[in-house]
């Protein structure tokens, strides 16, 4: 006997969550100018990456990747142990497992807005209760009502410093209070900024038995493209993460070159510098064009340009300079994110700037 399937009336659904989950759409199309845009390394890694990527031969392209070595030279670099480490593909895939380990559907998340998307993404994936705590119009975090804001039903608690998109930062007697205030639930610090800003809860993960830290190579260390983060905390939790972790997350290229990207310390200190440096001629020069924006503590600012927002987007475009409009952000209408890199990408940034307002007529409220 055969049987007729219509096809007309068979629809393959995905789960509920999935249909209602929301979606990033990062504008990643036609990057082909000075890309201040995407917070990245403006200009390129440590000259010990290039060296080290000339040595991968044709036979190493073909081995499944090792991560466990890597991850103990990078736990010896942060004086943790090997267990307390995780590398992950991009701080992105270390949010998608958080949430995959620890989130039950009955089980809240907590995060403030405006925040980094990807939280949103990832929660909503594994529980329709992820409850959004929203800064006021200053953009600071809010402190207080967050700390209201935890209960029995808190799971997972995700607060990232300095945060993204506002540069605002988290004391870390406030992040050691929310973990102490919410023992039945994981805290994870995003430290994805941390080295534009200098401070960091990563020596306390030993301590704090719920408390996990993440951590990036893709900004100060510019190695976006290869796509490598890491979770640091103590090796009872991250036995859980580790255990929904695929063993082939992280490809070769990336763990071949972190040691080189982490032995160059002077590279990395240099980055930083000039950051720093441009970050204070980028907000003083926004103060002197009179244009209002987040004093920032990471490697971009957040201006607010008001209802002209997208003009002002397309006229750098037209400048040669890529800027990331944050309007549709919780509280950030009208606001413009604009990266820090090295002192002549800052210049023409500054430069771009000042033409473009004149362009668009804009004018200081």
């Amino acid at each position: 006997m055969t049987m007729t399937i219509d096809a007309t009336k068979q629809t393959v659904r995905p789960r509920k969550a999935v249909l209602e989950m929301p979606e990033y759409h990062p504008p990643l199309s036609a990057r082909e100018a000075l890309r201040l845009d995407f917070n990245e390394n403006t200009v390129a890694p440590s000259p010990r990456v290039i060296e080290r990527l000339k040595q991968i031969t044709a036979e190493g392209l073909t081995k499944y990747p090792e991560r466990e070595p890597v991850e103990r030279i990078v736990a010896k670099h942060f004086a943790l142990e090997a267990d307390q480490v995780l590398l992950t593909n991009g701080v992105d895939e270390a949010i998608h497992l958080m949430c995959n380990a620890f989130l039950e559907p009955e089980d809240e998340a907590l995060i403030s807005t405006p925040t980094f998307f990807m939280y949103d993404v990832n929660a909503a994936m594994m529980t329709p209760h992820l409850r959004r705590v929203q800064a006021d119009a200053t953009l600071e975090f809010p402190y207080e009502r967050f700390m209201e804001a935890i209960n029995e039903r808190t799971k997972l608690i995700i607060v990232a410093s300095p945060n993204n998109p506002t540069g605002a930062i988290v004391s870390r007697e406030h992040l050691l209070a929310i973990a102490a205030a919410a023992p039945q639930a994981v805290l994870m610090v995003d430290e994805a900024y941390f080295h534009f800003h200098g401070e960091s809860v990563i020596d306390a993960v030993a301590k704090v038995p719920n408390l996990i830290v993440a951590r990036t190579f893709s900004k100060a260390y510019g190695l976006a493209n290869l796509r490598i983060g890491m979770l640091a905390g103590s090796a009872d939790l991250l036995k859980y993460v580790r255990k929904v972790c695929s063993p082939y997350n992280v490809n070769g290229i990336a763990l071949d070159c972190l040691p080189a990207a982490l032995a160059d310390e002077e590279y990395l200190s240099w980055y930083t510098e000039q950051v720093r440096v441009g970050r204070e001629r980028m907000m003083d020069g926004l103060r002197e064009l009179g244009v209002p924006f987040f004093p920032s503590h990471a490697n971009f600012v957040l201006m607010n340009i008001g209802p002209k927002h997208a003009e002002m987007v397309k006229a750098m475009r037209q400048h040669g300079v890529l800027l990331r409009d944050r309007s549709t952000d919780p509280g950030c209408d009208g606001f413009v994110r604009i990266t820090i890199g090295v002192e002549e990408h800052v210049t023409l940034g500054l430069a771009a700037l000042k033409n473009s307002l004149n362009e668009i007529g804009w004018k200081a409220q």
